[in-house]
C-alpha cells in the first residue's frame, strides 16, 4: 500500500548555490519510483507517495540521486504526511503566533534529535520562545527569524539534523499533503 510522504530539503533555493528547478526535482523523484509527486512553490518541499518498504531509505536515496544526477548536495528529511499533521496539531506555542512568518517549525531528522535541544530548553529566550515536541521544535522569533538569537542557537545545536519552515509554509505543505491526488 502506498502512503503519502513529505520531503523537506534543507538549504535548497537559499542563495545561488543550491537552486534546483522544481520540474527537475519532480522528475528526479519520479525516476526514483515515487508517485503522485507534487512540489510546493519553489520551496524545496515535495509531497509524494511510496510503499512502506521503500519509504525507509527515501531520504538517503533522494540525497544521493540529487548529488549524482543534479549536482546538488542537500540534506533531505522525509516524514509521513500523518507525521506532519501531528506536528501541526501538537503546536504548543499557537497562542504566540501574531505573525506566522516569525513562527518556525523545525522538523527533526529523528525523534532522538530532541536531545540536542535539551540545554536550549533550559534557557529563558523571552521575548522569544522555544518548545520541543515529539518530532519538531517550535520557535517564536519575536524580532524576526534572522534578528533574534533563538533560530541561530537551534540551527547550531541541530546542524543538519533539522530543517525549518515558517508556519504559513508548514500549513500549505500540510494542505498539499492532504489533497486528493
Amino acid at each position: 500500500m502506498k502512503e503519502r510522504h513529505v520531503a523537506l530539503l534543507r538549504g535548497i533555493n537559499v542563495g545561488r548555490a543550491n537552486r534546483i528547478a522544481m520540474g527537475d526535482l519532480r522528475a528526479l523523484f519520479e525516476r526514483l519510483g515515487y508517485g503522485d509527486v507534487r512540489t510546493l512553490l519553489n520551496s524545496g518541499n515535495l509531497v509524494f507517495t511510496v510503499s512502506g518498504a521503500a519509504a525507509s531509505d527515501a531520504g538517503s536515496r533522494i540525497e544521493k540521486a540529487m548529488t549524482t544526477r543534479l549536482g546538488v548536495s542537500a540534506r533531505v528529511i522525509v516524514i509521513k504526511a500523518k507525521e506532519l499533521a501531528a506536528i501541526v496539531a501538537e503546536n504548543p506555542l499557537g497562542g504566540l503566533m501574531e505573525d506566522p512568518s516569525r513562527f518556525l517549525v523545525t522538523v527533526l531528522a529523528s525523534a532522538a534529535d530532541r536531545n540536542r535541544l535539551e540545554e536550549l530548553q533550559k534557557k529563558n529566550w523571552a521575548p522569544e520562545a522555544l518548545a520541543v515536541g515529539r518530532r519538531a521544535a517550535y520557535l517564536w522569533c519575536a524580532a524576526g527569524i534572522l534578528k533574534g538569537p533563538l533560530n541561530l542557537a537551534v540551527s547550531r545545536a541541530l546542524g543538519d539534523a533539522g530543517t525549518s519552515r515558517n508556519w504559513a509554509t508548514t500549513l500549505k505543505l500540510l494542505a498539499l499533503a492532504e489533497e486528493e491526488a
